[in-house]
């Protein structure tokens, strides 16, 4: 067992929503790598989800990404 544990470390006022518990957290509990945040309260936290459900159906719908001339160079390779 180490002598010191490297905590997370977060700020009052700061939520969190964690990815392997499925919770808002205030301050982090958990690793980074299993949360999203920080959110400005715990309403916005609590939404987590839906909206990274939100950006991602936007990136994958945007024509910036989704280009005729990209799609063309793809097919060529």
């Amino acid at each position: 067992m180490a002598l010191f544990k490297k905590r997370t470390t977060g700020k009052p006022g700061e939520w969190y929503y964690c990815l392997e518990h499925k919770k808002v957290e205030e301050g982090p509990e958990c690793p980074a790598k299993n949360r999203f945040g920080p959110y400005a309260s715990r309403e916005e936290a609590s939404h987590a989800m839906e909206t990274a459900r939100d950006r991602n159906l936007e990136w994958e719908t945007d024509p910036r990404w989704h280009d005729a001339a990209g799609k063309d160079r793809a097919e060529d390779e």
